[in-house]
Parts: structure tokens; sequence; C-alpha cells
């Protein structure tokens, strides 16, 4: 009760470093949104819901502190079709590494393919000039620690760029969280994470000049550097709790065959409406697993008032089987999120535990 009672502190005092939380009329206001898009399957076949629960290298997107949980080599890759039929895809990759008895290091690596984007002047709006890709990538190297049996914290550090032909913008983030296990079987789970927090960031680069001729005793042609407005990151926190199921006993009162884990985050956004996440997965054996989830906020159940692609439902499936003695296994992800307009979001995934 003591440490629930850190942890219940610890949400307000994270909670009360995002000013206007969940302001609708600060939407779009904020850059670097590929910060708020889930890469893994695992998470988005759940909308995210899984903050307090979530382990190994998807914690990165939801709490730092669940990479803590990886005491060998974890390794991932997963892609997205984001929003089918925009040629949106979205790579991650990463690992984390357990280092000692009780710490763990992670690097991840997002990287958004937008796909090819005309090119237009205001001298030839229809363009022919031929096309140019954006590229947006974060970075993200991460220290997460066991500090006790219960509690597990941590803290990452991203590196966020963005780059069009001749103009960028590069940036810090920090992302910090705990999470808090108990219950006779660590079947209650509780986690606190702020996210997304750090300066603001500005395009700069030569696509921001143009050519300007002035007229004082004659013609001088100069070139003029356009100043770009700083933009901020979109920071959030997620306050999230979790609750174990296991369905079937045995000699020892408890047998882990059938799992039902209950999931649910509430996320207070600085630009956009809060949300409110639930999701639920079953598990056999910890192999075979099937997920589903909920997304909800603000006028998201009638399509005029609707502010997101998203209509709120998600489904997932993960099929994980050991390969050696040592326990060592690989594992299939795959989640769909329901948009409308577009196709929804398909992600795969595969994942190495070493």
């Amino acid at each position: 009760m003591k440490n629930l009672k850190y942890i219940s502190l610890s949400a307000l005092m994270v909670a009360s470093t995002i000013g206007n939380a969940g302001n609708p009329e600060r939407r779009g206001q904020a850059g670097a949104s590929q910060l708020l898009i889930n890469p893994y399957a695992r998470n988005a076949g759940m909308v995210g819901s899984n903050s307090a629960k979530v382990r190994g290298l998807e914690a990165q997107f939801l709490n730092i502190a669940g990479t803590a949980f990886t005491r060998k080599t974890e390794v991932i890759f997963n892609r997205s079709n984001w929003l089918q039929g925009t040629d949106i895809f979205i790579n991650s990759f990463g690992l984390t590494q357990g280092v000692g008895e009780t710490g763990t290091i992670g690097l991840g690596v997002v990287a958004v393919n937008a796909g090819k984007i005309e090119i237009t002047t205001e001298e030839q709006p229809e363009g022919g000039l031929g096309t140019y890709t954006p590229t947006f990538y974060n970075i993200s190297l991460s220290y997460a620690k066991m500090f006790s049996d219960n509690i597990f914290g941590g803290i990452n550090f991203k590196l966020i760029s963005e780059q069009i032909p001749n103009a960028n913008a590069r940036g810090l983030a920090i992302d910090a969280g705990i999470q808090y296990h108990t219950g006779k079987y660590d079947q209650i789970h509780i986690g606190i994470a702020l996210k997304n927090w750090g300066p603001k960031m500005r395009y700069q680069g030569d696509g921001l000049s143009r050519q300007a001729t002035i007229s004082n005793s004659g013609n001088f042609e100069l070139t003029v550097n356009n100043r770009s407005n700083a933009f901020e990151l979109p920071a959030l926190v997620n306050i999230g709790m979790a609750y174990d199921l296991y369905l079937t006993k045995d000699s020892t009162g408890l047998s882990k065959k059938h799992r039902l884990s209950l999931n649910g985050t509430y996320t207070s956004n600085s630009f956009t409406n809060d949300n409110f996440l639930f999701g639920l997965e079953y598990a056999w054996k910890d192999m075979l697993m099937f997920r589903g989830g909920y997304y909800a906020e603000k006028g998201i159940l009638k399509a005029d008032t609707r502010q997101t692609v998203f209509t709120g439902p998600a489904a997932g499936i993960t099929f994980e089987v050991p390969v050696n003695e040592k326990k060592s296994t690989v594992g299939l992800d795959y989640s769909y999120r329901f948009t409308n307009p577009f196709g929804g979001t398909h992600t795969f995934g595969v994942r190495l535990n070493l």
C-alpha cells in the first residue's frame, strides 16, 4: 500500500506537467506527429491500452519501464501498412539487452516511408518537375532498471529527424516511465509514463531561401533566407492499469495455461483530445494470443464529429513458440485497426527472444 501511494502521487505529479491537456483547440499546433504512431503489432492490437503491462522493446512506445523485463536479448521487426490506400509504410526495428542483474538497454529505430510526392512550384503548380520523398526517422536509446520485485522504471532519449529536399528539422525528446506490479500472483499492474517531452523543433536549410531583386541605384540580386516558425512536440501522459485473470488451477492453486488480461489506459494529450483506451488479451500458454481493443475520445462515435481517422476498434493475434532448450522463442504478430476512410492499418511483426 505504501508503494501504491507513491505511484498514485507520481501520477498526479506527472499529469500536472502537461498544461492545457486534451485541448482540441490546439490541434495542429504541434509537429513531429509521427511520434504518436504506434509501430508495434502487439501494442496496436489493443490500441495501446497495455501501458501498465507492456514488456520488451514495444515498451519504448508506451511505457519505457517495461523494457526492464528483458533479461537476455530481444529483437523485433515490424512493418505497418499505414491507412491502406495511402501507400505509406512504417518500418520499425530494434533490440533490448539485459545488462547486469537489473538493468536493460534498448535501441529502437522507426522509419516512415511516405512514398513519392509531386514537385510543384508557383510557376508550375501542376507539377511535371519530378518527385521527391520525405524521410522521417525516430531513433530511441533507452535504459531501464528493476528497482525491486515490484517497481520498474526507465528513461528513453529520442532523436527526431524530418527531411525534404534542401530542408530539414531535427530534435530531441525524452520519455520517462514507471511500472508497479503487485498481488499474490503479480496480477495487478499500474503504469505511468511521460512521453515526447523536449524543446521546440524548427525547419532550416537552403530550401527556405529565395532570390530577391533590390532596386537602389541599380538592380541587385540577393539571396533571402526565410525563417521558419518553431513547433512544439506532441507531449502526453499515459496512466494505465491492468489485471490478469488465470482461468484454471492446478495442484499449486494456480495455472497460467489460460490467461485473460484486462487493460486500460488514459492518455492526456497536449494538442488533441484526451483518449480512453481499453484492451483485452487471451493467452494460451503464452504461445497463442488473441487481442482486441477500443480507442475512445470525444466525438468518435459519429462521422460528423470524429476528429481522427480511427473509428475505435482494433484486433490482433500472436503465435509464439520455443525453439531450443534455453527457452528462446520466435513470435509472429499481426494487428488491424479500423479506419474511415481508407482501408485500415495492418501491422506485421517478428519477435526473437534469445
